[in-house]
């Protein structure tokens, strides 16, 4: 295959897209419960920490490969494998990434899902005057309705395979422009509004006064993985969308950028959040459940709490909608990469993903006792090894392949920042972000 003749319009552009990638459950949803559980502060600042040693010098790796292959990830792959002198059999790391992302699209659809039907609840006003059990036990019917979770599942997939099979400029393009800078904005206005609480103050105290005997092993694992996870790499998502980079334009001031947006949003998110929680005095460390059933409580006894309650899972909504536009990316590229068209490529992507979704929304009811692998269900199965093994094993190899595999001159060109900037960045790849991603993986893998 040729390379591809599709580009982002401009720099920020592709910023946009590679931030809407990266942004969505786990800044919105997964951020605040596993803060809230590993004790606040500390674990926010070795996250950080670890986003700049591991996840953004990988992030840089995989962009870096489809810059310099220009094609979908599997023939970037293996066009530069060639091309360096070796094995060809490189290319099926995008096949990997693009299985791994079908996976997380199939359950990231299902739960984006939820959003939908939490926000419809919130415009309508029916979480006023209930308690936890009500909104959990309303939570755990809608969980047991088949009907309506695959409504809403075929519901948030149609949205997201519509703007992908768009194209580039016209479909992914366009969305990120529109709904990336409305994405903070509403993060700004929430976050104001938690200013005027007074749970702020507790807040900020408990998510920035770290707590040195709060740094255990768990928590630096812990860290490890969601600065991982939260930059969407290792799945060749990425690589797709480094193939469209213009030319001219830094990759590390580009993935720094990237990395700093990701991060806001976690923190903003996580100021919203906390500050309601601490001012209805709810405890911070209530898990998964924190997004819905904890938060509806906590809002619902708010001045105006189901306008803000509405704008909250909007905000959820428009952050799952643009990464899983931006997941779906790899899976239709390493289509086109074998002749389909991008119509084409996008409706059989979508309805893989659909059928696979299908057995996650089973996974509540019908299919709730059928156990597949290591005694859990698909939804189990699908939010646990995708995340916890194949993203790290897909991160390692995309590290090994650019700090190693690929000709110094090549990567040098593909980077485009400077000898300097270029040795500092293998460095780090090869002797920091290597092996705490062998770290990420050996923990999910006990």
């Amino acid at each position: 295959m040729n390379e591809t003749l599709e580009r982002w319009s401009s720099r920020r552009a592709f910023i946009l897209a590679v931030t809407g990638a990266a942004v969505g459950l786990g800044n919105i949803w997964r951020f605040p419960y596993i803060t809230g559980e590993y004790g606040g502060a500390a674990f926010l600042l070795l996250y950080v920490a670890f986003v700049v040693l591991l996840g953004l010098p990988v992030m840089m790796a995989e962009i870096l490969i489809g810059r310099a292959g220009r094609r979908s990830p599997m023939q970037s792959l293996g066009h530069l494998a060639t091309h360096a002198g070796r094995s060809h059999h490189w290319r099926w790391l995008g096949l990997f990434g693009a299985f791994t992302v079908f996976c997380i699209l199939s359950f990231y659809s299902v739960v984006s899902g939820w959003s939908i039907e939490f926000l419809v609840a919130a415009v309508n006003g029916d979480f006023v005057g209930q308690g936890a059990a009500e909104i959990g036990a309303g939570f755990d019917a809608f969980l047991a309705d088949p009907g309506r979770m695959t409504f809403n599942h075929t519901l948030f997939l149609a949205m997201t395979m519509m703007v992908v099979a768009a194209g580039v400029a016209k479909g992914l393009e366009r969305l990120n422009n529109l709904l990336m800078p409305l994405l903070y904005l509403l993060l700004l206005v929430l976050a104001g509004h938690a200013a005027t609480t007074r749970g702020f103050g507790p807040a900020l105290a408990w998510l920035f006064t770290p707590d040195p005997s709060a740094v255990t092993p768990t928590v630096l694992i812990a860290a490890m993985g969601h600065a991982f996870f939260t930059l969407a790499v290792g799945a060749c998502a990425l690589m797709a969308y480094g193939a469209y980079m213009p030319d001219h334009q830094s990759l590390p001031r580009a993935a720094a950028g990237v990395a700093v947006l990701d991060v806001t949003v976690a923190l903003l998110a996580g100021i919203a959040i906390f500050s309601v929680v601490f001012a209805q005095g709810m405890d911070p460390g209530e898990g998964p459940g924190l997004m819905f059933v904890t938060l509806p409580v906590a809002f619902a006894d708010l001045p105006f709490g189901a306008l803000w309650l509405s704008l909250f899972f909007l905000l959820l909504l428009l952050a799952t909608w643009t990464s899983s536009i931006n997941l779906a990316e790899p899976m239709v590229a390493t289509l086109q990469g074998w002749g389909l068209g991008r119509g084409q490529a996008s409706a059989l992507v979508g309805v893989a993903v659909w059928l696979l979704g299908l057995l996650s929304v089973l996974s509540f009811s019908t299919l709730s006792e059928v156990r597949v692998l290591f005694g859990m269900n698909v939804f189990e199965l699908v939010t646990t090894i995708p995340p916890e093994i194949f993203l790290p094993v897909g991160g390692l190899l995309i590290a090994i392949f650019a700090a190693w595999v690929l000709p110094g001159h090549v990567a040098l060109r593909a980077l485009d920042a400077g000898p300097n900037g270029f040795r500092l960045w293998r460095f780090l790849v090869r002797w920091v972000s290597i092996p705490l991603t062998l770290v990420v993986l050996v923990s999910g893998l006990i």
